[in-house]
């Protein structure tokens, strides 16, 4: 027992001197956090009594310092990111870093309050000390520091902007010198910052993490133009006439160090492609590891997924490096994969393509059907027909004026796509025009295939920039609107995935996506409720998007949601909101006349993670318009008071 007693104190003070060598709070949260750090570095000393002492902790207070070690290990992460992350997060996202904060208060004040201080062989003064600190956690829990509403106000409305709208540069300045994010070190380490978010969500950013690069690159983009010689940190600035020969070209050319989450964790090289380096990590898989080469834990998946942010912040730190950035392997490379068709099997493909060939319909509409079947049975006949060159034929088919013989074709491209390596064959040869053709006048099923296939495709980002670009969009949002239920989901699907790329967002609402979501959300028994507020979601951090959505009097709708539906629909009902809201005090209002608080209060104390997310920031903005409305009905009150107080002096005047 006395073991135990000492590893846990022991475990405690650790603790805390860890939180001890913490420094530098953020500006937005320095405040808070320091008064944080500060309380618990008192509590030191009475874990150094407790542990001196030679009597038994008695039971109650042992649980009491075991959730007090869980509350502090809580307290280290939150500070830890209030000294290390990223600084445009912690404005933008200050609601959830603030509720994260009052938690964590919370659940240190809960464990203290739990510790039977009279059982304990402590000093008097150690434990006068502790009930300070008590005190203050307690009085900490219900206080709300003012925020910088315009940093936050400025930086949202850049988050919001397209890449391609001018942005003022005093409104560039302002920003770089509140986030303090006026030199080299502190843009690489914001960099960083926004890398380890990406990294802590395996590799799937989602769009949010995604903008904040766009927005730091922006910011950086304006530091150094003020400041030309910023992007050459390592370079010896001015030199001087003394500072010449040999010795100052060495230290111009040092090679700068390449950070280590910019190395692939297999090659230990710069990545030009990461997830890791995708070269290094599909060898890693090929050998037949299946665990994660970084952390050993295992995969539970072995689908590769590039990281988008992290080649940005890849080519970001380049560029401050005067490096040229690492050029990506084309995603239309040749196949690695091997077939294990047998030699029967593979005649039987080729005999295939000789009909696919032949200038009888019927050969080319019974052959495109039998592929569309090899295709769906297994992987290596998938392998097999695009090795045969079965991809370029079945391309043209797509362009028949038999219907029967064009739905074959798209579904049997639709099978083929399903293996990665034949993704980049089937863009490469030019389908996707054609398959775009089918998608507007080909028969229902065709359609829904044509859609499909589209969906399949866009898992590689840049192919969704060439879909986009094809005209996929209007006859996707077409099918959503009439379309059979499969089509219909189909349809979603693909729009879903084509709008993570910012630039399709303005041409799916520009095709009319937002009235036929709004339609899916409210027809009677609908079954698209979640993939309508899925894609409302992505569109509603678009400022086209968010005017459409605003137009369609989505907010009742929204409402609704928050209160009713399923944890991921109220999660995104909120973040729709969200984006409605911001900057927009008409939404605010129409919100709380339709009752939101009380379902905003229930989704952030018992919603999906994203979902109490998104409820403490319509709350926290709901919290201020709502003083806002009261200090002006003060102000209009004063004003009718004062008048009233002037009438009858006018009165005896006359």
């Amino acid at each position: 027992m006395e073991d135990e007693k000492g590893v846990l104190v022991q475990s405690l003070i650790d603790t805390v001197n860890e939180i001890s060598t913490i420094s530098d709070y953020r500006g937005t949260v320095k405040k808070q956090y320091c008064n944080l750090a500060r309380r618990l570095k008192l509590l030191t000393p009475m874990f150094e009594e407790i542990k001196e002492s030679k009597e038994a902790i008695p039971e109650e207070t042992a649980k009491a310092l075991v959730s007090l070690k869980e509350a502090l290990a809580s307290a280290k992460e939150l500070l830890r990111f209030g000294s290390e992350g990223s600084k445009i997060y912690l404005v933008l996202e200050r609601g959830e870093i603030m509720t994260k904060f009052y938690e964590v208060t919370a659940q240190l004040e809960q464990a203290l309050s739990a510790i039977s201080y009279e059982n304990l062989d402590i000093s008097d003064e150690v434990k006068e000390q502790v009930e300070l600190v008590l005190s203050q956690f307690r009085r900490a829990k219900g206080r709300v520091d003012a925020p910088d509403v315009e940093l936050y106000e400025e930086l949202l409305s850049l988050y919001n902007k397209n890449n391609d709208v001018t942005t003022d540069p005093a409104v560039l300045r302002r920003l770089a010198e509140k986030l303090q994010l006026m030199g080299i070190a502190d843009l690489t380490q914001e960099s960083l910052a926004l890398h380890e978010m990406v990294a802590s969500t395996g590799g799937d950013p989602g769009e949010t993490i995604e903008k904040m690069s766009m927005l730091l690159k922006k910011i950086k983009d304006f530091v150094q133009t003020e400041n030309p010689n910023l992007d050459a940190p390592l370079k010896e600035k001015n030199p001087g006439p003394s500072q010449g020969g040999q010795a100052s070209s060495d230290r111009n050319h040092k090679a700068p160090v390449i950070p280590d989450d910019f190395r692939c964790p297999i090659s230990l090289e710069l990545m030009k492609d990461p997830t890791y380096e995708r070269s290094c990590i599909e060898k890693w898989l090929e050998a037949g590891h299946r665990t994660c080469p970084k952390t050993q834990q295992t995969l539970t998946s072995t689908a590769v997924t590039p990281n988008y942010v992290l080649r940005s912040l890849i080519a970001q730190w380049c560029e401050a490096n005067g490096i040229e950035p690492p050029k990506r392997p084309s995603s239309s490379r040749p196949s690695k994969t091997s077939s294990a068709c047998s030699p029967a099997e593979r005649t039987k493909i080729e005999i295939l393509l000789c009909k696919l060939t032949s200038g009888s319909p019927e050969d080319q509409r019974s052959a495109a059907g039998e592929i569309r079947l090899l295709a769906k049975r297994n992987a290596d006949n998938r392998v097999a027909i695009a090795e045969a060159g079965a991809i370029p034929l079945l391309v043209g088919l797509l362009s028949t004026p038999d219907s029967r013989t064009q739905e074959h074709a798209v579904t049997a491209l639709l099978n083929l796509s399903i293996c990665e390596d034949n993704k980049g064959s089937i863009v490469s040869s030019g389908a996707v025009p054609s398959i775009v053709h089918v998608l507007r006048i080909g028969s229902m099923e065709a359609r829904e295939n044509a859609a499909a296939t589209l969906f399949s495709l866009s898992v590689i980002d840049e192919n969704k920039v060439t879909i986009g670009a094809s005209g996929a969009i209007p006859p996707l949002v077409t099918l959503l609107s009439e379309g059979t239920q499969r089509g219909k989901k189909d349809a979603a699907t693909a729009l879903f995935n084509l709008c993570i790329y910012q630039g399709n967002k303005g041409k799916a609402v520009r095709a009319g996506v937002v009235p036929t979501l709004m339609h899916l959300l409210t027809e009677p028994g609908g079954g698209m409720v979640d993939e309508a507020l899925a894609i409302l979601a992505i569109l509603s951090s678009h400022p086209e998007g968010k005017a459409a959505i605003g137009a369609a009097e989505a907010v009742p709708v929204l409402v609704e949601v928050i209160g009713n539906g399923s944890p991921r629909n109220r999660e995104n009902a909120a973040a729709v909101l969200v984006h409605l809201c911001a900057g927009d005090q008409q939404y605010l209002a129409e919100a709380k006349e339709l009752g939101v608080m009380g379902p905003l209060v229930d989704l952030a104390q018992n919603g999906t993670d994203r979902g109490k997310r998104k409820a403490a920031q319509l709350l926290e903005r709901m919290s201020r318009f709502i003083e806002q409305q009261k200090q002006a009905q003060v102000q209009t009150e004063s004003q009718s008071q004062i008048q009233e107080a002037r009438l009858p002096s006018n009165a005896a005047d006359s």
